[in-house]
């Protein structure tokens, strides 16, 4: 939540897939913080690889973990999650997941 807090802006916007958006830092704040709660087991993260432009990162990831709500998720060769996040005066303003089986 530390890197939460300095780099998103106030007014970011995060979407998982196709899900509908949320928007601003509370609401996302809370979207987190329910996440984390609900969290059994951590085993492990690991970023893969990055591409990054003028105000863009990309970025896929290796996760590994138990959640109360969505059992057990190990983001492989068979369920990967990438990240594409911009930004603004060094802010994350917009990111989006994207993962699947």
């Amino acid at each position: 939540m530390e890197v939460f807090e300095k780099y998103y802006a106030n007014d970011m916007v995060i979407q998982e897939n196709e899900n509908p958006a949320t928007v601003g830092k509370d609401a996302n704040r809370q979207r987190e913080l329910e996440f984390f709660s609900k969290l059994i087991e951590f085993r492990g993260a690991e970023v893969k690889t990055v591409a990054f432009g003028d105000d863009v990162i990309i970025s896929k990831w290796f996760l590994d973990y138990t959640h109360a709500d969505y059992g057990k998720r190990t983001y492989d060769r068979t369920y990967d999650q990438g990240s594409v996040q911009k930004w603004k005066d060094g802010k994350v303003v917009h990111e989006r997941f994207y993962y699947g089986s």
